[in-house]
C-alpha cells in the first residue's frame, strides 16, 4: 500500500515532545489567556480534533534510524497540550513528500478558516507566498477562497510603518484603520499625527477616513497656492506642540487657524495647553504631544456596518478614495 494512502486514512497518537513547529507557521502572536483555556479545556475533554504533521525518519549518530514529526497544521492544539501536560496527541499524518511551498499554504488556510491571523500575520503569509514561492495574487486568492482584491490589499499593508503593524498585531488599532492612513502613505509627518489621533482619541473608522480626505483635500489646495516655508513650518511646529491637526489657511487678506479637537475634553486639554503657553513662555516644552502607553483599542471603533465591511474588498487600496 502506498505510503501516502496508508498515513492519509489514519489517526496515530503521537507524543507531543517528537513533534516539531512549523517553521513556515504564519501565525506568530497567541493569546496566552486563550491557550490557558483550551489547556484546561484539554485536561478535561482530550485533544477533539487531529493535529495534521508530517512524518519522516532520520538517521541517529548511532547508526540507528529515529521518527520525526513536522506540525503543518494545529499549533494552538500542541500548544495547549504542552501546557496541559498531555503526553501524546491525536495526529494524521501526511505524506512526507509535502514541500514548503505545502506546508505554508496549508497552515494559512487552516488559520483563515479559524479566523485566527491577525491582518499582518495574514499579509506577511501571502507576501511569502508570492515572494518565496512565486504564487500570483489571483493563485493564492484561489486557495484561501478570497478575492484578488482582497490578497492585494491586505499585503499592502507592510507598506504601513512597523509600529503601525504592531499596533495592529496587538489590537490598539482595527484593520479598517489602516485604509485611511495608508492614504497618507506619502506624508508620513501627517500619517503619524494621524495614527496618534486614533490611538489617543479613539478615532473611529470612519472620522479616520474624513480627516484623510481632507488632508488629501488640502493636499490639492496647496498645490494650487505656493505657501510660505515659515507657514508650513508652523503648521508642522503646532501639530507636533498640540498633539492634533494643526491647518493655516492664507488668503489675500489675513487668513484662518484650525485646529482639529474630538471631543470637549479633547478641546478643554488643547486650550489648557495654550493658555499655560501664553501665561508661562519661558516654561519647558510640554510633552503633551508624545505618545504614552496606548490601553488597547476595542473592536467597536471600527463604525462601519456588517454590510460595508463585507462589500469593501478594496479596503486597503487608496484609489477608492474620491476627492
Amino acid at each position: 500500500m502506498p505510503e501516502s494512502t496508508f498515513y492519509n486514512n489514519a489517526v496515530f497518537w503521537v507524543e507531543v515532545e517528537k513533534i516539531k513547529p512549523n517553521p513556515f507557521q504564519p501565525r506568530k502572536e497567541f493569546d496566552e489567556v486563550k491557550l490557558n483555556d483550551l489547556a484546561k479545556s484539554i485536561r478535561q475533554y482530550g485533544v477533539l480534533q487531529p493535529l495534521v504533521v508530517s512524518r519522516k525518519e532520520v538517521e541517529r549518530q548511532d547508526g540507528g534510524m529515529s521518527v520525526e514529526y513536522e506540525l503543518i497544521a494545529g499549533e494552538r492544539r500542541l500548544r495547549a497540550s504542552k501546557i496541559a501536560g498531555v503526553r501524546e496527541v491525536p495526529v494524521l499524518i501526511r505524506a512526507s513528500h509535502d514541500d514548503d511551498k505545502t506546508k505554508l499554504e496549508l497552515a494559512i488556510i487552516e488559520n483563515l478558516q479559524r479566523e485566527d491571523l491577525n491582518a499582518i500575520d495574514r499579509a506577511k503569509a501571502f507576501e511569502q507566498l508570492h515572494a518565496q514561492f512565486g504564487f500570483k495574487h489571483y493563485e493564492i486568492a484561489e486557495k484561501v477562497g478570497k478575492s484578488r482584491e482582497y490578497v492585494s490589499n491586505s499585503v499592502r499593508l507592510l507598506m504601513l510603518p512597523d509600529e503601525m503593524q504592531q499596533a495592529v498585531v496587538l489590537g490598539r488599532i482595527t484593520e479598517g484603520h489602516c485604509r485611511p492612513l495608508l492614504m497618507l502613505a506619502d506624508r508620513p509627518e501627517e500619517q503619524l499625527t494621524l495614527f496618534k489621533e486614533i490611538m489617543l482619541k479613539k478615532v473611529t473608522v470612519r472620522d479616520a477616513e474624513a480627516i484623510a480626505r481632507r488632508i488629501a483635500v488640502d493636499k490639492v489646495r496647496k498645490k494650487e497656492y505656493v505657501y510660505s516655508p515659515e507657514i508650513l513650518q508652523m503648521e508642522r511646529d503646532l501639530t507636533e506642540v498640540l498633539g492634533t491637526r494643526v491647518n493655516i489657511e492664507t488668503k489675500e487678506n489675513g487668513g484662518k487657524l484650525a485646529i482639529d479637537f474630538a471631543t470637549e475634553e479633547d478641546l478643554r486639554t488643547i486650550f489648557h495647553q495654550i493658555a499655560a503657553r501664553i501665561n508661562a513662555p519661558q516654561a519647558t516644552p510640554s510633552t503633551e504631544g508624545t505618545l504614552p502607553a496606548p490601553e488597547q483599542v476595542v473592536s467597536d471603533l471600527d463604525d462601519r456596518s456588517k454590510e460595508e465591511k463585507e462589500k469593501d474588498e478594496n479596503t486597503f487600496d487608496p484609489t477608492s478614495f474620491s476627492i
